[in-house]
């Protein structure tokens, strides 16, 4: 299905590119975790190509086109691509999902603020829950209740690492935590990044940001049961590392400003083990009732897609509506640096 060449090149970039997940996927079945690879390299490609951009309008409608690329079957000659296109065509990935990660990437790159939780989780939906699904794709997995607990990992999961990430983010001039939240603590959102302090209210924040995740990893774990047996272990292992990682901030004292939280090997290998003791005692347990709850709303769109409720080739055009203007916006900005600069010198 993917060349050989291109699966090396998709793993070496997601050990670099993202542990957590890399330590996880050693407790997947070859069928799933090689696909998986694939995923996550393009996923990370799309990720890094619009964050390491001045001009991050531009980059997601280079990404855009690339998307078209993959499923036209005439894939950039790229590793991360052709290995995607392989994935999409093996697969038959419905074009809702990865194209509602572009869709939070262009958030991102026109710099989206969340007024509301609800708001933060519908980014989140997009940059994260649409992998959730895909992964239960991969597993051939198209059970509308199964894939709304996938959904409610990956939002958990972009929590966490939001929680973990507020004051990098701040010295980035970038700002995820909800809007309301910040107006209740009586506080100026720009006011907070132009000197991002972990103030008891920004910690009181994170805290609530954590325990948000916490509840839907509960939630989440209830699906694990509906996937097939050899994946479990692997899904608990994502499940339990990233929950690790926002009970490191907890140890902060919800500092993530002057802290930024880390997991150690010896903790990931801890979680590894527990996973597979879990995935175990699974096998015998009877489902949990709430594997049937329904999906988060801002979830639904990704839900019914999956389960081929909506049209696997359907573009949903609203994605980058906008984005060009904000492209040229981006470019003259940066245009108009560039001579000024020049000027200077």
């Amino acid at each position: 299905m993917i060349a050989p060449d291109d699966l090396t090149a998709c793993r070496e970039a997601i050990r670099h590119g993202s542990r957590s997940f890399h330590a996880a996927s050693h407790l997947l079945p070859a069928s799933v975790r090689d696909p998986a690879m694939a995923l996550y390299a393009f996923c990370r490609l799309a990720d890094d190509a619009v964050d390491l951009q001045d001009e991050k309008a531009a980059a997601v409608l280079r990404l855009a086109e690339r998307l078209d690329r993959v499923y036209a079957g005439r894939p950039d000659n790229a590793p991360p691509d052709r290995a995607f296109a392989a994935v999409v065509e093996t697969f038959e990935m419905p074009r809702a999902l990865p194209e509602a990660l572009l869709e939070g990437l262009a958030w991102d790159a026109t710099g989206n603020r969340y007024a509301t939780l609800s708001d933060l989780t519908a980014y989140s939906a997009r940059v994260a829950a649409a992998v959730g699904a895909m992964m239960c794709v991969l597993m051939r997995v198209r059970d509308a209740d199964a894939l709304a607990r996938a959904c409610d990992l990956g939002v958990a999961m972009q929590f966490t690492n939001i929680a973990r990430d507020v004051g990098e983010d701040a010295r980035a001039g970038r700002l995820y935590l909800p809007t309301d939240w910040f107006d209740r603590a009586g506080i100026v959102p720009d006011d907070f990044l132009a000197a991002p302090h972990p103030t008891p209210q920004v910690r009181a924040m994170v805290r609530e940001l954590v325990f948000q995740s916490n509840r839907l990893y509960w939630r989440a774990e209830a699906g694990v049961a509906a996937l097939p047996a050899q994946s479990r272990p692997g899904i608990y292992a994502a499940r339990f590392i990233y929950a690790g990682i926002g009970d490191a901030v907890a140890n902060a004292d919800w500092d993530s400003i002057t802290h930024r939280a880390r997991t150690r090997g010896r903790q990931k290998l801890g979680w590894l083990c527990l996973s597979a003791t879990r995935a175990a005692i699974t096998t015998v347990m009877p489902r949990s009732a709430v594997l049937y709850a329904r999906p988060l709303p801002e979830c639904a769109f990704l839900v019914d897609a999956a389960a081929r409720r909506a049209p696997v080739w359907q573009r949903r055009e609203p994605v980058f509506e906008g984005l060009a203007r904000a492209a040229e916006t981006q470019r003259a900005a940066r245009a108009a640096l560039i001579r000024s600069s020049a000027r200077s010198s």
